[in-house]
């Protein structure tokens, strides 16, 4: 504890967290928009290890992308029933054309099933 009144690590200047803050924010934040915000970083992150973006093959791993193809799959299909086909088509869509992608990209394509995510959404055909 410092001399003054103010708690340790929470004086101006220093860049501690807020967890009391960050918790009320999270507390307020409806399920559906954390499952989404989870799918939407997870395609975001997929893409980026397929070489989708403007950099493309400057940050393309395979191997990093099956992970998270696969851990998207495994959300959507857990999570699919508590959020709304609203929500759901689109990271639907979304995870197919990332699963696509990956079976374009790889040099040696997995068996129909053996895919990324096809465990959880079944082969992927193009």
């Amino acid at each position: 504890m410092n001399d003054d009144a103010t708690p340790a690590g929470s004086g101006p200047g220093n860049n501690t967290p807020d967890f009391d803050a960050m918790t009320r924010d999270i507390a307020e934040v409806p399920a559906v928009e954390v499952i989404v915000t989870v799918a939407v970083n997870l395609m975001s992150a997929a893409a980026v290890k397929l070489g989708l973006t403007e950099d493309g093959d400057a940050h393309k791993d395979l191997d990093e992308a099956r992970k998270l193809v696969h851990a998207l799959a495994g959300l959507l299909d857990a999570g699919v029933t508590e959020i709304s086909s609203f929500h759901a088509a689109p990271l639907r869509d979304g995870l197919k054309s990332l699963q696509l992608a990956f079976r374009e990209a790889s040099l040696v394509p997995d068996e129909p099933g053996q895919g990324p995510g096809e465990k959880y959404t079944g082969p992927v055909f193009g």
